[in-house]
């Protein structure tokens, strides 16, 4: 059953989204209703109106404790190859994410209204970017919502090989004293490579409520 949200601001049990993670169309993107979505395990996931919300069972996340960095990428990070900043370009990261194709995404699902809620969102300290850069050019990131002890990844990009991943890791271990889970939403290679994994939905609701998200 997927439903279509009004004007209220609710969402219903995620217990009742399909078999794919589709729980509800509709609604808007002000930032009541999305603090609310991630607050209950719910993203937005849609390339052209109407809004589409997901809950996904499992759900693929990364607990800090289980970050996984290859020899390869020590070398990279000991080098300081790349100069790694927080909530410096804001903009800059999230328009980088809505440009530049990924391998493993076809096109982009971050429309103009998106980018434009994450803005909102981040000017209220909810929202923020991580940053890396090779000199003054801005060559990878990612930003995502930050509630309590977890984090929801949203999106990340990179112009340079390995700038994503040094922006990942690096904001890991800088906070894995403060987060207690990241949500990576989508699947990829990329961030299982990196340590992420599957666990039920139902622990992931768990977890999220132990961490302070309200």
């Amino acid at each position: 059953m997927i439903f279509r949200l009004s004007k209220e601001l609710i969402f219903p049990d995620v217990n009742f989204a399909e078999p794919d993670g589709l729980l509800a169309v509709g609604g808007d993107l002000k930032p009541e209703r999305l603090i609310l979505a991630y607050q209950s395990g719910i993203f937005p996931w849609f390339n052209e109106p109407p809004i589409l919300w997901w809950s996904p069972d499992p759900r693929f996340v990364l607990f800090p404790g289980h970050l996984k960095v290859s020899a390869s990428m020590k070398q990279v990070l000991k080098k300081n190859t790349f100069r790694i900043t927080y909530n410096q370009n804001f903009k800059g990261v999230i328009r980088n994410c809505r440009k530049i194709p990924r391998n493993d995404q076809d096109g982009t699902w971050i429309t103009g209204d998106m980018e434009a809620a994450y803005i909102r969102l981040h000017e209220m300290s909810i929202a923020m970017s991580v940053e890396a850069w090779q000199g003054e050019e801005l060559v990878g990131g990612l930003y995502g919502i930050r509630l309590g002890r977890a984090f929801f990844g949203e999106s990340m990009f990179a112009k340079v090989s390995n700038a994503s991943k040094a922006a990942f890791i690096t904001f890991v271990q800088d906070h894995r004293h403060v987060l207690g889970m990241i949500d990576c939403q989508v699947e990829t290679d990329h961030l299982r490579s990196l340590g992420a994994d599957f666990i039920p939905r139902s622990e992931f609701l768990q977890t999220l409520r132990t961490l302070e998200v309200s």
